[in-house]
Parts: structure tokens; C-alpha cells; sequence
């Protein structure tokens, strides 16, 4: 079924959904790498005419990639809460658009709607948006997670501590770690990315995360992010661990590619909740995401890398996780090519993962081969941060030198937390303040005025 729009005199004809969502996203360089782009601005603004005035329901009856070929069509197909869809359901994306943004949509709304949406309606409404609607939509949604901590509050801002180390030297993550500790960061998580690729080193990093938690009685999670079937050998030997870790992608093609499908995601689910470990909720796994990765692996199926996006985050959410993150800036400048398209990349990332009801994180980051800088970073930060994003990373002195990527620091999140009054979450708070790093209004203490040889030597033991 064809779709068409006439501008300025000039009749456009999009072949069918995956054409004209393509057609209508904003300007990436990894569109234009597969050839689906907009010919130019006019043929944008054309179809994003088309696609205003497209019944919702369209893009339910018609998937950008057929049930019978795809699990994960199946899946968006198969969990479609058609209830919760019902208050929408006679809307046109435009209309939506307009509903999204009025005074009607409030937290208890929005909740409401999630599972009534799929990433084809969030994808395509986030098309025709301005910059600010992303962040004012955005803002209005509430998700909650919890493992020992409670991630997602209102008023608060996690972050996720990422040690990582060029050879896995457990004395170098653990500096990386008292840094962050002492800025206040890793109430998310303190993640780290593994340099080696065996379960030996697997099972170290992952015991000691927990001989250091236990040590300095932290109310928060630790994750070394290998692959998934390296977690459950992990678990297999009786490992202590606490999320398992897995980067996902919106075709069944992809995750192939990544050595997954839904049934190993749920097998992994499973195991880690067989570990009883949390202890104030059991949201277990943690997700990472990126505009492009279908694409990468040649498993694009000629849809658009920003509606491949969400539908990863229907993958997510089906396994009800504490943390997703979009790695937006990772994949490099052949997807998103400068400081202007990683923003507006992260921002629908952010405004989709919300919408669909996940706990969303963005790691605010560049390559250093694409055209961005940090400025371009502080900027996308701030407006994350107005939208309220669960949670962002802290990496020592945002340039990570284990992956050789740049991203945000601990400074940038004590300076979205005092600019936008925001805190931790509760429990991890309380932790600084008995650990003598911060004081009651959540305000650090320097370690002029504060005893933190305790901590420091805390630390240190753990090591032994």
C-alpha cells in the first residue's frame, strides 16, 4: 500500500510504511548510507505530511518488516495491549502528536498508554517533532525500577559508574571506582565494560564488585557487561551476579549477528532471578541500545535506523529491566555523523524508551573520529537532564580509555543535579551521607572538611 503527498506542486510517492518513516526522520548519515533517505528537504517535509495525517492504526495492521519473517514483529504484534491502546487508537500520528503535548497527557496518562504503544507509533510521532516536544513529552513520564536501590524517582538523577580499565588491572578499577564514590556516582550501577574476553576474568571482576559492595555495605548493583551466555556460565559456577547485561537490537536479524534471541534473553532473565539478590525489587537485567547496530550488521531490512531503534526497546521491555541505555554517540559518524544528529538522536531515543514505559539512560558520547565536541555533549546533557532521564554515565574524566570513546564525567552529573535540584536515589543517598560524603541536603563535602579515610580504607581492604 502506497502512500503520497503533494508539495509545492510536486506529487511524492512513498512505496509503503518502511519508505515513508524513512523518508520522514530528520537528516543521520546512516540513512543516507543505506539509501533511504529524503532526497532533500522538501521530500521530508512531504512526508512527514503523510505521515501527521496516518491513521495510528496503520502502523499496527502494517509492520515495517513482516510477522511471519521477524520475532521481534511477532513480539510487538503479540504483547499489543489493545486496552490501553483504545483511548488513542482513533488518532492520527499528528493527533497524537497534539494529545502528547497537551495538558491531558500527565504522568498517570502517559503510564497508562505504554503498552498500548508500539516503537512504530512512538518512532513515527517522534518524527514529526520538534527538539522541545521530545523534552517536554519526555519530562512528563515517570518509570521506577528497583534491585537494591530504587532507580527513576521523581526529583532524582542515577548515575552509572564506568570504571573501565585497558587490561582489567582490578587496582585501576578500583581508583576509577573511589573517584566516582567520592563525586557520588553509581547509584545505577557501577558497570564495567571487560577488556578480556573469558570467563576467568568474568568471574574476578564480578566477585570483586561484590566483595567491595559488601565491604562498604553500598546499596547498589554491580554488572561486568560480557556477553550473555558469559553471565550464565557465570552463574552456572555460582557466581554473585547481580544484572545481566546484553546489548539488543529491533530485527530478528540483528541480534542474531549479537548471538541472541528472545529465548536466551529469557533463559538469562530466569537465572539471575533464580540468585534472589535484590532486595528491594527484582528488575535483574540491563540492556544497551544504539541507532545504527542493525544497520551495522547488515540487518536493516531497509528501515530506518531511528524506528530499528524503538523497536529494540521492545525487546527491552519485555524483559522488565532495571536499566536501558542508549549508547548514543558509540556506533561512530557513519550513523550519526556530528554534534547536531547525536543530539536529536539522543533526545528521540530518551523520548521513545519513556514513552514505551523503560528506564531509560543515555550515555551522552562521541567518537573521536566524528565531527563533535564536548560542547555539543554539554548541550544534549543539559536538555537529557531537563527531559528527565533516569540516569547518564560517569566515566573518569568523561574519556573512557578502555573503549577510546568520549562521554560524560562525574562533574557533569553534580552539575545537572545542582542546576536542575536533583538527587540520587534515596537509599544510595543516605549511604553518602552515613559514609561522611555528603551531608544531609545531599550536598558533597570536601574532603577538607570531611573524614574519608574510612571509606578510602574500606576501599583499599576489599582489594586484599
Amino acid at each position: 500500500m502506497g502512500y503520497a503527498e503533494t508539495l509545492g506542486g510536486t506529487r511524492y510517492v512513498f512505496a509503503d510504511l518502511k519508505t515513508l518513516l524513512a523518508r520522514a526522520t530528520p537528516p543521520r548519515s546512516g540513512d543516507r548510507l543505506a539509501g533511504i533517505a529524503a532526497a532533500d528537504m522538501t521530500e521530508r517535509v512531504a512526508a512527514q505530511r503523510a505521515l501527521a495525517d496516518l491513521p495510528l492504526r496503520r502502523l499496527i495492521e502494517d509492520p515495517v518488516i513482516p510477522y511471519e519473517a521477524d520475532e521481534i514483529t511477532r513480539l510487538i504484534s503479540d504483547t499489543h495491549d489493545r486496552g490501553a491502546f483504545a483511548p488513542v487508537a482513533a488518532m492520527t500520528v499528528g493527533e497524537l502528536r497534539d494529545w502528547l503535548l497537551s495538558d491531558a497527557a500527565n504522568t498517570a496518562a502517559l503510564a497508562r498508554l505504554a503498552t498500548g504503544l508500539t516503537p512504530e507509533i512512538v518512532a513515527a510521532v517522534s518524527k514529526i517533532m520538534r527538539l522541545q516536544d521530545l523534552v517536554s513529552v519526555a519530562g512528563k513520564c515517570r518509570v521506577v525500577t528497583r534491585f537494591r536501590n530504587t532507580i527513576g524517582l521523581d526529583g532524582r538523577l542515577s548515575t552509572r559508574l564506568q570504571p573501565n580499565h585497558p587490561t582489567d588491572d582490578v587496582r585501576g578499577i578500583a581508583a576509577s571506582i573511589l573517584d566516582g564514590l567520592m563525586l557520588g556516582s553509581g547509584d545505577a550501577v557501577i558497570g564495567i565494560n571487560p577488556a578480556t574476553d573469558s570467563l576467568d576474568k568474568y568471574l574476578e571482576l564480578t566477585r570483586f564488585l561484590d566483595r567491595l559492595r559488601e565491604r562498604l555495605e553500598l546499596p547498589g548493583q554491580g554488572c561486568v557487561l560480557a556477553h550473555i551466555t558469559m553471565a550464565l556460565a557465570a552463574i552456572g559456577r555460582g557466581a554473585p551476579v547481580d544484572l545481566v547485561f546484553q546489548s539488543v537490537a529491533g530485527t530478528e536479524a540483528a541480534n542474531r549477528h549479537f548471538g541472541i534471541d528472545l529465548a536466551l534473553l529469557g533463559e538469562a532473565r530466569e537465572a539471575a532471578l533464580s540468585l534472589g539478590r535484590g532486595t528491594v525489587g527484582t528488575n535483574v537485567m540491563y540492556f544497551e541500545t544504539g541507532q545504527g547496530s542493525a544497520l551495522s550488521a547488515e540487518a536493516h531490512h531497509g528501515v530506518d535506523q531511528q524506528t530499528l531503534e524503538a523497536r529494540a526497546y521492545a525487546v527491552a521491555r519485555a524483559f522488565d529491566p532495571l536499566l536501558v541505555n542508549s549508547v548514543v554517540g558509540f556506533i561512530g559518524p557513519e550513523y550519526l555523523f556530528d554534534g547536531k544528529e547525536i543530539m536529536r538522536a539522543g533526545l528521540e531515543d530518551h523520548f521513545c524508551g519513556k514513552l514505551l514505559g523503560l528506564p531509560m539512560g543515555c550515555d551522552v558520547c562521541y567518537t573521536n573520529h566524528a565531527e563533535a565536541d564536548q560542547d555539543d555533549m554539554d548541550a544534549l546533557l543539559t536538555l537529557l537532564g531537563v527531559a528527565g532521564c533516569t540516569y547518564i554515565m560517569g566515566v573518569p574524566g568523561a574519556d573512557d580509555v578502555m573503549l577510546s570513546y568520549q562521554s560524560s564525567s562525574f562533574h557533569d552529573a553534580l552539575y545537572l543535579r545542582r542546576l536542575l535540584g536533583k538527587r540520587p536515589a534515596p537509599e544510595f543517598e543516605a549511604w553518602l551521607e552515613r559514609m561522611g560524603i555528603a551531608d544531609a541536603a545531599g550536598r558533597l563535602i570536601g574532603p577538607e572538611h570531611a573524614d574519608i579515610a574510612a571509606p578510602v580504607r574500606q576501599l583499599l581492604a576489599a582489594l586484599e
